[in-house]
């Protein structure tokens, strides 16, 4: 069940302001579940691509999805998962954490400021 509710919160904030996955999934999947990491993160990837798929069909239906633009983002975003995923199973649970903190926290920061 709780697995359910996090799904259901990431696909209303992924279509809501278009953050899911890494802001609310992860967080939820580590604080709520005792996932590792590398497990939240994992899983998270693992359900982006459902995610995603319901939110563009949803715009599509508005005419607001620019498919040669989201093309232009998505090739080379897989290029960077496979590094991404790379450095991470080189890197230590705790500097994961640390990491991950302070990008939200930086995130969280610039939106604000």
């Amino acid at each position: 069940m709780r697995l359910v509710l996090i799904g259901l919160a990431a696909g209303f904030f992924s279509a809501l302001f278009g953050v899911g996955g890494g802001i609310i999934v992860v967080p939820l999947l580590i604080l709520f579940l005792r996932y590792a990491e590398r497990e939240a993160m994992a899983t998270s990837l693992a359900a982006i691509g459902l995610i995603a798929l319901a939110g563009v069909v949803t715009y599509a239906f508005h005419d607001e999805v620019r498919p040669a633009h989201a093309a232009l983002l998505g090739v080379p975003a897989a290029f960077g998962a496979v590094v991404g995923a790379t450095l991470q199973q080189r890197l230590s649970n705790r500097s994961l954490a640390f990491a991950f903190a302070a990008l939200l926290a930086g995130v969280g920061i610039t939106l604000l400021v």
